[in-house]
């Protein structure tokens, strides 16, 4: 079977939705299907063509953001129309789209609709746009109720990545029926990664809080700056991810006078996050926004105590059922009581971790994801 997968973001550029992609085509790709992804050359450094995971083709075509995290195509570019013109060429027995919001949906339906060949759409996001500035979220709300709403009822089959995610569906248009699938996590992969003990070895005494992902301003990283600035108990505060909002979280660490309590490791491999996660005692997620967090899975699979915001599918993760606290997004001050509560007691975090992991363990299996996707192409 062949599949034409339209991605909005591929690795290497970093994000879940990237890694969700990423490992889905591995693991079809293992079944014996001949995968060709279509997506943005983001970043500039990354090979124009390339083929992974044994038969899995990556072609990127020219592209730039308009807005941070948002890439277009450079329409302009007769690279772009020879690859898109390109895939016309070919006959692929199923098309998927990730995410409504993005201009590689629209790709997808104009090539499914002139090919006539079936379309999967999946969903990863669980709400509208909320950061950007208040034109950009009114814009990014039309775009969501005219193009997004276009892509959701053109589609053949809508599948989502969270509950939470066909909850938004349905709200973009009630008439819209999801299947659900929970991603996959690689977790072997994340087993055999070792802890960063010489990391660990220079803060022997603080309790060390971790936030991972992109540096954007919808992921709410300086409201955990704002918290912790007036917090007493030794701690530190890794950063672990690079993004628009770097340099601008790095001038509040200063104007904070907070510059010693938080280390900022830029982007890292999956092998050095999930080690400088091992030795980490919490693991806070104060998004705006969310599908599924990856990051969030992550911890509860490495046993570490959560802070999470209640926003997509963090609540289909963990329950705040003594497994970790769920708080609203740019609560501050909540943020800082349950800080201070985990830095303090250190059972509880120990509690928490070995409760998220008995949640998540076999709920976020590739193996159980894959077959349902194939059940679905089988049957499609």
């Amino acid at each position: 079977m062949k599949i034409l997968v339209f991605s909005p973001y591929y690795p290497p550029h970093v994000g879940g939705l990237e890694s969700h992609a990423d490992e889905f085509n591995k693991h079809l790709s293992q079944k014996g299907m001949d995968i060709t992804v279509f997506t943005p050359r983001i970043p500039k450094n990354a090979p124009d063509f390339e083929i992974i995971h044994n038969n899995v083709k990556v072609y990127r075509f020219p592209s730039f953001e308009i807005i941070s995290n948002y890439p277009v195509p450079k329409f302009w570019s007769a690279v772009f129309w020879k690859l898109y013109r390109k895939l016309f060429e070919e006959n692929y027995d199923i098309v998927i789209s990730r995410t409504r919001f993005f201009l590689t949906s629209l790709l997808a339906l104009i090539y499914a609709k002139v090919k006539k060949v079936r379309w999967i759409h999946i969903e990863h996001g669980s709400d509208f746009v909320k950061s950007g500035g208040t034109f950009s979220v009114i814009i990014a709300r039309l775009y969501d109720y005219t193009f997004g709403k276009l892509i959701l009822v053109s589609a053949e089959k809508i599948i989502a990545n969270s509950k939470a995610s066909a909850e938004f569906c349905r709200k973009i248009s009630p008439r819209i029926n999801c299947e659900i699938i929970y991603r996959g996590v690689e977790i072997k992969n994340i087993k055999f990664v070792e802890p960063d003990v010489k990391i660990k070895e220079r803060y022997p005494n603080d309790c060390i809080i971790t936030f991972m992902g992109r540096l954007i301003d919808g992921k709410g990283v300086a409201d955990l700056l704002n918290a912790a600035k007036n917090i007493k108990e030794n701690f530190k505060i890794f950063i672990v991810g690079d993004g628009p909002q770097a340099e601008a979280l790095k001038r509040l660490a200063k104007k904070s006078d907070m510059e010693k309590k938080i280390v900022f490791f830029g982007h890292q491999t999956f092998e050095n996050t999930i080690g400088i996660l091992k030795i980490s005692d919490i693991l806070v997620n104060p998004s705006y926004t969310e599908g599924l967090p990856t990051t969030v899975i992550e911890a509860a699979l490495c046993k570490k105590a959560i802070i999470a915001t209640n926003v997509g599918g963090t609540p289909e993760i963990i329950s705040e059922n003594n497994d970790g606290f769920i708080i609203e997004p740019k609560n501050v001050a909540l943020l800082k009581e349950k800080l201070e509560i985990l830095i303090k007691d250190k059972k509880i975090r120990v509690e928490f971790g070995n409760n998220a992991f008995e949640k998540v363990k076999d709920k976020f299996d590739w193996n159980k994801s894959i077959e349902q996707y194939l059940k679905i192409f089988k049957n499609f």
